[in-house]
């Protein structure tokens, strides 16, 4: 059953003091991050701050620099096995629906999730289960009814609803977004937006990587600030997605907008 909003539960990641390097320079450095499971964050920064980075610290894609005391913990464990932390954590970006290259129902993109491929996996048996999974994921998004539409005559919107059911039948306790709402319509920007919102509820831990606030649903309520390779702030959002704020993060002036939970982001042009 999952976890109620708002309720938080053991501690799934935690990173202290920890630097990547690539070619002799910093490409990101995290002083102290801690994840709960049932707990929402956003990553927030222009291009190039780092936050892919940081989403690769906790899929271990990337290491820190040695310390004796290891700077990335997954549930206390030094050195966690990657199953492990693929059994929990899920990755929806904006740039997986151009790796589906082949007519194929949607279903069977979804039941591909739980074996790890994109499809239907070649050297096992999928069984009838697998398929009353993959009907259950993508029910749960709203969008049982095109199950068995090829994935390649949907609109991206809905496409990448299917990719998040993709990630939702394995149940992680954590789904990380990644430009969720790229290339997408208002439409669909609205029913990715809405999923998330869903799987929040339901008590999915949801870090959403953006450049934008309008994409930080009303759940989330901790932003981090991520800016020349350096997480500088870490806080609520009431404190974070404030104008001046948001312009020395950007480096130009903005105003930001709030309604019933939901923020805005806009220039501040004078007259």
């Amino acid at each position: 059953m999952a976890r109620g909003a708002g309720a938080l539960g053991s501690e799934l990641f935690r990173i202290h003091d920890a630097s990547v390097v690539r070619s002799g320079k910093t490409i990101l450095h995290v002083r102290d991050f801690a994840l709960r499971e049932g707990e929402h964050v956003a990553l927030l920064g222009p291009n190039g701050a780092g936050k892919s980075t940081f989403i690769q610290l906790l899929t271990r894609e990337v290491f820190p620099v040695y310390r004796d005391e290891p700077p990335v913990l997954f549930r206390g464990q030094e050195r966690p096995q990657l199953a492990e932390i693929r059994r929990i954590l899920g990755i929806v970006s904006s740039t997986m629906h151009e790796q589906i290259r082949v007519h194929a129902p949607s279903i069977d993109i979804v039941v591909g999730g739980i074996y790890g491929t994109l499809g239907l996996p070649m050297q096992y048996e999928v069984t009838e289960h697998d398929y009353q999974r993959a009907l259950e994921a993508l029910d749960r998004l709203g969008i049982a009814g095109v199950a068995h539409q090829d994935i390649r005559t949907l609109s991206t919107g809905q496409a990448r609803r299917v990719l998040i059911a993709r990630e939702l039948v394995r149940n992680p306790k954590v789904l990380v977004f990644d430009e969720p709402c790229t290339g997408l319509d208002p439409e669909g920007m609205y029913h990715v937006r809405e999923s998330m919102s869903t799987l929040a509820a339901e008590g999915v831990s949801i870090i959403l990587v953006t450049h934008y606030p309008e994409d930080i649903v009303p759940a989330i309520g901790r932003v981090l600030l991520i800016r020349n390779a350096e997480v500088y702030a870490d806080g609520p959002k009431e404190q974070m997605l404030r104008g001046e704020v948001l312009s020395d993060l950007f480096g130009v002036p903005l105003v930001v907008d709030v309604h019933e939970g939901w923020y805005s982001l806009r220039g501040a042009y004078g007259d």
